[in-house]
Parts: structure tokens; C-alpha cells; sequence
């Protein structure tokens, strides 16, 4: 039988941790509505505490790699567990809506600290970091397995505040779990002031780079698909759908169930036949996804579309090792926390621009508009490839 490494321990318990940042985040997309009913809110205006979050969580990854570089992985990725235990509690506790949108981004803040870092962990400890990536970002997905069905059904019999708490106890069990396990790692740069790592002309030049604009430019459009669908897929499922709040969370479940699923197949593929070919499929299969739940009819459909956008939205196992196919390894670190700031941060406006379009129209036009966002991309991958632009 063979023996289990440390390098594993790395991987099992950094996709925990991801795990654990990622529930405290989903824990609150089935209870939306209950919360905008609680606070007299619009979708528009819960789409701006959502986008928060997620602008807050984007912000934080380059800062978090400057942190990694000068402090080391392991207690970077420790604040991040353990920040997203307090702020998911706070989140529980608040009196007004201003005070949950402060709540959200504070949630988004610590819980942004992770994911940089983890993928630098990695790429440290792993030679094949598609694999590898897969494997770690089908934490995400894990949590949308568990966290959607539980937090819609303890919103539904006790309410929408112990619902978005779910995440606290899983947080500091995975906080614990990671500091007894895992080793510190040495610091890439300990004695460097950090004020001279926030260098705005290192900073455009890297990215201007054509072979690292290029793919921001996709991951801003998938990521606003990304950011949008697990903001309102369940709140879509309910108004479009007419589905219960029960219902729509186990589809959401089930959404994040063929992410796990699929995820690592989908960096295994751009392992082997290159990052361009994975994510052009994944944006195929997403497109398509979002157009048949938009018009479908039947529950079947429905299913059928989940399959095909759980699947496609684990682009980042394909896009994500894209960057780092570029990047040095001096510049891996804060490097890849600048990319995953730029992108994120501007994708993060998928949830209040989704939201905004629901509400002048409807859910339809909302979701497909997400469909034609994936398209194009689609299209710049078909361009770059038929043109030899070597983007």
C-alpha cells in the first residue's frame, strides 16, 4: 500500500481551507430573498452587498501574495480560515442591511486572502499544477454541495441568520486541522520592505503583457459569469422557475456537485492538450448551458443545463495555470495575486449587473445575457487560434 505524503497533506488540507472560505460565501445565496424580504431591499441593491463581497475578496488576493512572500503560506491561509469563522458570525448577527454589507465585504476580505496563496503553496510542492489545481478548486465546488441544501433548509425552518452561520463551525475545524498539519514554508522575500513591492510601473508592465492581458480579458468576462451564477442561480430558480427555496438550493447543490466532478478532468485536459482547447470547451459547453436553462422546458432540461454549466464554469482549472505557464517563479506570488485582482475585481460586477438587468427586466434576459458573455469569449479564443495572434 502506498504511503501518504506531505505533499498530499498540502493539497487535502489547502482544499479544505478553500472549502471552508467557500461555504461562508455560499452559505448566503439561497437565503437572498429572505434577507431582501428582512431589510425591504431590491435584487439591485442585494447585488451591490454581493459584488462587495466579491470585489472585497478579489482585492485581497495581490496584497496576499505580498504577505506570503514576506511572512510565508501557512499564516496567510490560517488568517483567511479563520477570518471567515468571525465574519460569517458577524454576518448572523446584523441589526440593518448597512451593517450586513459591511458584514459581506469584510467576509469577502479575509476569505480572498486564501486562494493566491494556496496556488503558490502548490505550485511550490507540485510539478503537474493543472492536476493539481483541479484537485484544489474542487473545494469549491465541494462547498456548493454542502453548503446551499443545509443553509436553504435551516433558512427555511429557523431563518435566514443561522443559516448564513453554518460556515463557523466547519471554519475552525479546518482552522485547526491546518495548523496542527501543516509546515510553515520560508518566506520568498523576508527582508524586502513590502511598500516596494507596490511598484505601479512592475505593476502595468506585467500586465501589459500581451500573454497576460489577453487571458485577464477572458477571465473578467467568465469571472462575471462565475460571480453572477452563484450569487443568483437559486433567486433565477425560484422567480424564472417558480421553484421552492428547498428545490432551487439542491439544484444549486447539484450545480457545484459536477463542478467537483468535472473540475480536475478539466486541468488534466489542459495539462494535455494545452489551456486554450479546455477553456474554449468550458466556454462551449457554459454558453450552451445558460441558453438551454434559460428556454428549456421541463425539470429535465434544467438538469441537463446544469450539467453543461457546472461543468463549463470550472474554466479556472484550464485559464488559471495559463498565468503561471508565464509567470516567473520570483513572480508567482504577487504576481498571480495582481492578476486574480484585476480580473476578479471586475468580474465581481456580475452579481449588482445581473441583478440590475433582473430588475429592469427580468430573470430570462439576465441569464441570457450571461450566455452571450461566454460566447464572445469563445469567439476571441476561436480569433487568437485562427490568427496565429499568439495571445
Amino acid at each position: 500500500m502506498r504511503r501518504w505524503r506531505y505533499s498530499e497533506t498540502v493539497l487535502a488540507l489547502s482544499t479544505l481551507a478553500f472549502f471552508a472560505t467557500m461555504v461562508g460565501r455560499l452559505a448566503i445565496s439561497p437565503v437572498l430573498p429572505m434577507i431582501k424580504d428582512e431589510f425591504g431591499v431590491s435584487n439591485t441593491v442585494v447585488g451591490i452587498a454581493m459584488t462587495g463581497m466579491w470585489m472585497a475578496y478579489f482585492l485581497s488576493q495581490f496584497p496576499s501574495g505580498i504577505f506570503a512572500d514576506r511572512y510565508g503560506e501557512r499564516p496567510i491561509i490560517l488568517i483567511a480560515v479563520g477570518g471567515t469563522a468571525a465574519t460569517s458570525l458577524f454576518l448572523a448577527v446584523a441589526p440593518v442591511f448597512d451593517v450586513f454589507v459591511l458584514g459581506t465585504v469584510a467576509l469577502g476580505a479575509v476569505a480572498g486572502l486564501h486562494y493566491s496563496v494556496a496556488t503558490t503553496l502548490l505550485t511550490r510542492t507540485y510539478d503537474e499544477i493543472g492536476a493539481a489545481i483541479g484537485i484544489h478548486n474542487s473545494g469549491g465546488p465541494a462547498a456548493g454541495l454542502i453548503a446551499p441544501p443545509i443553509a436553504g433548509w435551516v433558512g427555511v425552518t429557523y431563518g435566514w441568520r443561522p443559516a448564513v452561520a453554518i460556515a463557523v463551525p466547519i471554519a475552525i475545524l479546518v482552522y485547526v486541522l491546518f495548523a496542527r498539519f501543516i509546515e510553515p514554508t520560508d518566506p520568498r522575500r523576508p527582508d524586502q520592505p513590502m511598500r516596494n513591492r507596490f511598484d505601479l510601473g512592475a505593476m502595468i508592465d506585467l500586465l501589459s503583457r500581451p500573454q497576460v492581458a489577453f487571458p485577464i480579458c477572458l477571465a473578467i468576462a467568465a469571472a462575471f459569469v462565475w460571480q453572477a451564477t452563484s450569487s443568483f442561480l437559486p433567486t433565477f430558480l425560484e422567480h424564472h422557475r417558480n421553484y421552492s427555496t428547498e428545490l432551487a438550493s439542491v439544484v444549486f447543490a447539484g450545480y457545484f456537485v459536477v463542478q467537483a466532478t468535472t473540475q480536475v478532468g478539466v486541468g488534466a485536459i489542459s495539462d494535455r492538450y494545452g489551456r486554450d482547447f479546455a477553456t474554449a470547451g468550458c466556454m462551449l459547453l457554459a454558453s450552451a448551458g445558460f441558453a438551454l436553462l434559460v428556454v428549456g422546458p421541463g425539470f429535465t432540461a434544467v438538469a441537463v443545463a446544469v450539467l453543461l454549466i457546472g461543468t463549463g464554469l470550472g474554466w479556472g482549472a484550464a485559464l488559471l495555470p495559463r498565468f503561471m505557464d508565464v509567470l516567473s517563479d520570483a513572480e508567482r506570488g504577487a504576481g498571480f495575486g495582481l492578476i486574480r485582482t484585476v480580473y476578479g475585481f471586475v468580474g465581481a460586477l456580475g452579481s449588482v449587473g445581473t441583478g440590475l438587468v433582473a430588475d429592469l427586466f427580468n430573470w430570462g434576459v439576465a441569464f441570457g445575457m450571461l450566455a452571450g458573455l461566454l460566447a464572445l469569449v469563445l469567439c476571441a479564443l476561436v480569433v487568437n487560434w485562427a490568427l496565429s495572434l499568439g495571445y
